[in-house]
Order: C-alpha cells, then structure tokens, then sequence
C-alpha cells in the first residue's frame, strides 16, 4: 500500500474520529475506507480523469484530451463537449458508484466522505456522497505520522 494512502487513512480517521473515506483525485483515483474504530478496511483503485482522458486520446486517433470541468449539459454538441462531459460526469458516476458499493459492503451508512488530491476540487458539488474537500489531507496525514516517531 502507498504511503499516500496510508497518510490519507491516518489524516482522514484523526480529522473524523469515526468511519471515513478518503477519495483522492490524482493520477489514480483511489478509495480509502477506515472503520469506526480505526481500522484500515480496504480500498479500491482506479485511473485517475486526467489518465482516462490521455490515455483514450492516445489509443483513439481523432479524439484528444480536455480540460476537466463540468459541462454547461451532459449531451455535448460538439466532440470536445462530449469528451468533457464523458469525463467529468463520468467520473462522478464513477465515484458516486463505488462508494455506494463500499456502504453496501460494508453496511456502515455513517461514513464521512472526502476528497483530497490535486484533481478534487468540482466534483464534490456533483457526487451526492462527498461533503468535503481538504486537499491537503495527504500532508496532514504525513505530519500526524512524523509526530508519531
């Protein structure tokens, strides 16, 4: 597991003091999912907005990469508007899915849910699980082990 993750465990229980998870928005989005009493549960990992959109620009020879943000509709009436809507509503359905998941599979439906990482910001006001956005819990995390030692 990478230390990124395990910061974001660590920041995300010591912020709540109760069950959490932590998505981070970067090359990788991934779901970090700590219990009530503190345990690392698990997590899920998946391609990051900015790596499904270069990487389908690179495998599909007229489509290129845009800019993530909300589209004025989720029906694009050009090739660039389909992409930013695919990509940034994708990404939400994405989220809101799996973390949907993790309640189901869990059976824990108290979780505090937040979005770190340098991708995060916009797409707390389209999922209806986040509720906040702390982009520096990755560094909090960092300090709170390094105070640990």
């Amino acid at each position: 597991m990478g230390a990124d993750r395990i910061a974001n465990a660590v920041a995300g229980y010591a912020k709540y003091q109760s069950s959490v998870i932590v998505v981070d928005f970067g090359t990788a989005t991934t779901f970090d999912v700590i219990s009530n009493s503190g345990a690392y549960v698990g997590g899920v990992i998946i391609p990051g907005p900015e790596t499904s959109i270069a990487e389908l620009a690179r495998k599909a020879a007229r489509l290129f990469e845009v800019k993530i943000s909300p589209p004025k509709s989720v029906i694009g009436k050009t090739t660039e508007e389909a992409l930013q809507s695919g990509l940034f509503y994708g990404t939400v359905g994405q989220v809101d899915y799996i973390i949907n998941r993790i309640i189901k599979d869990t059976g824990t439906t108290d979780y505090s849910i937040v979005a770190t990482g340098g991708l995060a910001r916009g797409f707390e006001t389209h999922s209806q699980y986040i509720t906040e956005v702390n982009p520096i819990l990755t560094l909090e995390g960092l300090r709170l082990i390094g105070e640990l030692n």
